[in-house]
C-alpha cells in the first residue's frame, strides 16, 4: 500500500473512500497526498519507538479510514505488520499479539475495550495507538496526537515491509505465515504483485470496490495493488447485497473481489432489485476463498457477463491457480490451471494419483514460507523430504490440467468405509430457494462410524421444522448419490461464517462430537 509513486503526480486524487452505507460508513475521502503524509508520520513514530527493519507490530480494527495508512507505514519501514481478525475476543487477540512478537498495537475506538482487555496478557506490547479515540497514558496514545510532531516526509532508511497474516483458524489455532522479505526500497514491489496486476487487468484510473474485511489476505492484496497503480479504493464497512449494487453504480466501479457467499446473496435479491442498478462500468470481478457452487457461478456469468475470474491460492503462497469465465465454462467447477508452483495430487502414502482421482494437494512451493514461531506446524505442512508443502486441501486435475477442489481433508467424512467430501452437498443445498447458508459434516454413528449431517440457515421468511428438513433431504436425494445425502438436518439462525467467506465449521461439528474423537483432527 505504498503510495509514494503517485503522490507527486496526483496528490489530490482520491486514494481511499469510505463508502456511505446504512448504519455505517463516513464517506471520508483520503487523497494520495494525505495518505503519503500520514503514513510517513507513522513510520517516523515507529522508528522513534525503536522498531527497526523486520520488527513486528499489529493492527486490530474494523474497516476504517485509517487502516490503509497504517499498512502503508509498515510497508515503507521494512516491518512485518499483522492485520488481526477484528472479530476476535481479547483472549484470541492476546494469543496473536504474543505469538507474532508484536511491539506495537494499533486499534480503534470501536475495538478499544477488547484491545485494552488483551494488553495485560501481552507484555511485549510497548505502545498502543487509538486511531480515533483518546489515549489514557504514556503507552496508550491517540494516533494523530502521537504522530503530529513528526515530518510528513519519508524516513531516511525506507525499506520494503509486508503483512504477516494469520491463517483463519477454522481447523485449529491461527498460524502466522512468514515469508522472507528482501532488503529493497518500498517502491520496488515483490514479483507476485506484477504477476497479479497483469492477471487481473489492473490499470491506472481503476476504481476498486472492497466489500470484505481488510484484515484478510485477498482484500490486502487487492487494495495494495490498487494503491500501487494509482487507482481509487472504495471500502465498505460490511457487505450488504443491495448496497453493493448501489455502490457499483454510484462510484462507477471497474474492479471488485468477492466470495461465493456474496454471489449467493446477490442472486437471492428480488429480480426487480437486481435489475435496478447500472453495473456497466464493471470490468472484472474476481472471486476466491471457497469453492463456488456451479449453479451459483453459472447464474452470475449469465447476469454480469464473462467478466468473472476465479483463483485458488492459500495465504501461505504455496501455489496459485486461476481461470477466466471462458475457461470456467469449458471446465465447470474448476478453480483454474496452475500458474505458480508445481502441483502434485497424492494419496496418504505420498503416491501420485491418476487424473480425475481426488487426493491431497501438494505444491513444490512457489514462494518459501514458515509458520512463525511454530516449527512443529511448519514441519507438519511439509513433505518428508521438505520439497513440497500442503494446507490439507483435497482435489483432482481433469484431463486438461484444470484443478477441481473437493474439500479440506480435515472435513472428509468416513461413513461405512466410504470417503465423502461434504463440499458437494453444501454447494447443492445453497442453491435451494429456502436456504441462506449450509454446513455439512460428519457426526457419530455407532454402525457406520460417521453419518452425514447438515446444519442449515434458512431464508428470513422460512420457518424451520420437520417438513422443511424432509424437503431439503429429498432435494439432495434427487441430485446426489445416496451416501452423500444428509441423514438429518438441523437449523440455526445464523451459521458461523467468517466475514472472509470461510465457514467456521469446526464450531458446529464439535457440538456433536463432544469428548468423542474420530480420525479427523
Amino acid at each position: 500500500m505504498y503510495p509514494g509513486n503517485y503522490t507527486q503526480s496526483q496528490p489530490d486524487h482520491p486514494a481511499v473512500i469510505m463508502a456511505v452505507q446504512s448504519g455505517g460508513g463516513t464517506g471520508e475521502t483520503i487523497t494520495y497526498g494525505e495518505l503519503e503524509a500520514r503514513s510517513n508520520r507513522l513510520a517516523h513514530l515507529l522508528r522513534a519507538r525503536g522498531l527497526g527493519r523486520l520488527d513486528h507490530w499489529s493492527i486490530f480494527m474494523e474497516n476504517h479510514a485509517r487502516y490503509v495508512e497504517c499498512c502503508a507505514a509498515g510497508e515503507r519501514a521494512g516491518h512485518y505488520y499483522t492485520c488481526v481478525n477484528s472479530f476476535l475476543t481479547a483472549e484470541e487477540l492476546a494469543y496473536i499479539l504474543n505469538n507474532s512478537q508484536s511491539k506495537v498495537l494499533i486499534t480503534s475506538q470501536a475495538k478499544r475495550d477488547v484491545a485494552l482487555a488483551a494488553l495485560p496478557s501481552c507484555p511485549g506490547i510497548e505502545l498502543t495507538l487509538i486511531v480515533d479515540g483518546p489515549g489514557d497514558g504514556k503507552n496508550v496514545l491517540n494516533l494523530e496526537e502521537a504522530t503530529a510532531r513528526f515530518p510528513a516526509t519519508p524516513i531516511a532508511d525506507e525499506s520494503l515491509g509486508t503483512a504477516m497474516l494469520y491463517s483463519s483458524g477454522t481447523t485449529g489455532r491461527p498460524k502466522g505465515i512468514l515469508r522472507p522479505l528482501p532488503e529493497q526500497p518500498p517502491s520496488q514491489k515483490l514479483p507476485i504483485f506484477d504477476f497479479l496486476l497483469k492477471l487481473w487487468r489492473y490499470r491506472e484510473g481503476m476504481i476498486y470496490l472492497s466489500p470484505a474485511p481488510l484484515y484478510h489476505a485477498a482484500p490486502q492484496a487487492a487494495v495494495n495493488l490498487t494503491i500501487g497503480i494509482g487507482g481509487t479504493v472504495v471500502i465498505m464497512d460490511r457487505f450488504d447485497a443491495e448496497t453493493y449494487l448501489q455502490l457499483l453504480e454510484r462510484y462507477r466501479i471497474t474492479h471488485s473481489q468477492l466470495v461465493p457467499t456474496m454471489f449467493s446473496r446477490l442472486l437471492k435479491l428480488p429480480q426487480e432489485v437486481r435489475n435496478k442498478y447500472d453495473l456497466s462500468s464493471l470490468e472484472i470481478a474476481i472471486h476466491a476463498a471457497a469453492p463456488c457452487p456451479v449453479q451459483v457461478k453459472e447464474q452470475m456469468i449469465d447476469w454480469w457477463g464473462p467478466i468473472i475470474h476465479e483463483y485458488y491460492g492459500a495465504t501461505e503462497g504455496l501455489g496459485f491457480t486461476a481461470c477466466d469465465s471462458e475457461e470456467w465454462l469449458k471446465h465447470r467447477g474448476t478453480v483454474g490451471r496452475v500458474l505458480a508452483g508445481k502441483l502434485h495430487v497424492l494419496d496418504d502414502t505420498m503416491n501420485e494419483l491418476p487424473t480425475g482421482t481426488p487426493g491431497t494437494l501438494w505444491f513444490e512451493t512457489a514462494t518459501p514460507f514458515e509458520y512463525f514461531n511454530d516449527p512443529q506446524k511448519t514441519m507438519e505442512a511439509r513433505s518428508p523430504d521438505g520439497s513440497m508443502s500442503t494446507v490439507g486441501d483435497v482435489g483432482y486435475l481433469d484431463d486438461d490440467g484444470y484443478l477441481h477442489l473437493t474439500d479440506r481433508a480435515t472435513f472428509m467424512i468416513i461413513s461405512g468405509g466410504v470417503n465423502i467430501y461434504p463440499q458437494e452437498t453444501e454447494n447443492l443445498l445453497i442453491t435451494h430457494p429456502k436456504v441462506a447458508d449450509a454446513a455439512v459434516f460428519g457426526v457419530p454413528n455407532a454402525d457406520l462410524g460417521e453419518e452425514v449431517k447438515a446444519v442449515v440457515q434458512l431464508m428470513p421468511d422460512v420457518l424451520p421444522g420437520p417438513a422443511v428438513a424432509e424437503e431439503l433431504i429429498a432435494f439432495c436425494g434427487q441430485h446426489l448419490a445416496r451416501q452423500k445425502v444428509p441423514r438429518s438436518i438441523d437449523f440455526e439462525p445464523e451459521l458461523p461464517r467468517l466475514p472472509t467467506g470461510k465457514l467456521y465449521k469446526r464450531l458446529l461439528r464439535d457440538r456433536y462430537w463432544g469428548n468423542r474423537t474420530n480420525r479427523i483432527v
